[in-house]
């Protein structure tokens, strides 16, 4: 019988298993790695940042409360450990953005304006996407790449509805408006 993965995450906490955590490993490691893989850009770095991900994770399992599926509870691990990756080495700050509550009135989750970006070449797309910020990209990736929801976004990020439909808007503009000065 297949355990659930919450199910499956209870077992190990409660035994501290390492058979049954590679059964969730074995379930993950690909996903893990894509998003790994996002960050560095190569695939050594992305396997040893992988490897990280299970180390610290195998750790941190018993933080896992249950308030979001597992999966979702684990892209934002995986998201924050990246993102801690590319501050550390590239000595770079993110950047915080303040929200105007005044911008973000009339903005929906089903408001989707996807279309800026159907004319756009996906190589010049791709070259964009490595011309912004970390998060800028990652944002724009959870909401159009892995089709997250609002409610997800604010879990993988710790933020609420607002500031996650004013970082996409931001991060929209911003790829927009690189994809055209620098890239045509």
């Amino acid at each position: 019988m297949k355990l659930s993965d919450e199910d499956l995450v209870a077992a190990i906490v409660k035994t501290n298993d390492t058979l049954l955590f590679g059964v969730l490993y074995d379930r993950f490691s690909s996903l893990v790695y894509n998003k790994c893989y996002g960050f560095a850009k190569d695939g050594d770095e992305a396997k040893d940042l992988t490897q990280d991900v299970f180390l610290k994770l195998f750790v941190k399992l018993a933080s896992f409360k249950g308030n979001s599926k597992f999966s979702t509870w684990l892209y934002a691990f995986t998201y924050n450990h990246c993102v801690n990756y590319v501050t550390r080495n590239t000595a770079k700050k993110l950047e915080k953005q303040s929200v105007d509550y005044a911008d973000i009135e009339n903005i929906s989750e089903e408001e989707d304006d996807s279309s800026d970006f159907n004319d756009m070449r996906v190589d010049k797309l791709k070259k964009a996407l490595d011309l912004v910020s970390p998060d800028e990209k990652m944002i724009l990736l959870l909401k159009y790449q892995d089709n997250l929801t609002i409610k997800e976004i604010e879990t993988v990020l710790g933020v609420g509805a607002s500031a996650v439909k004013m970082r996409i808007k931001r991060a929209k503009e911003k790829l927009l408006t690189v994809y055209e000065n620098n890239l045509n």
